[in-house]
């Protein structure tokens, strides 16, 4: 999962080292503009919607805490989380 995310980020940003990079929101490495693009992509790739409340710092300012996010919702964390699983 990890790696996906970090292909998914490198297609969006090539300057950053993803792998290293930590602060992705906090040292604003991701502008808005990149965080619709990656939300846009975790939705095709994964089929997975992830609602407004739960883009925050703490789940997106890291791609491991992304793939966290994203190894939790595919282990049924849809409800708990309020994502939505595609059709």
């Amino acid at each position: 999962m990890l790696d996906e995310v970090l292909k998914m980020l490198s297609e969006i940003r090539p300057d950053v080292d993803f792998a290293s990079a930590g602060g992705l929101i906090t040292e604003e490495i991701l502008d808005s503009f990149d965080m619709i693009l990656l939300l846009s992509q975790i939705m095709e790739k994964f089929g997975v919607e992830v609602p407004v409340e739960m883009v925050r710092e703490e789940w997106f300012d890291s791609a491991e805490k992304i793939a966290e996010l994203l190894e939790n919702t595919r282990a049924s964390f849809y409800d708990r989380a309020g994502c939505r699983a595609k059709s």
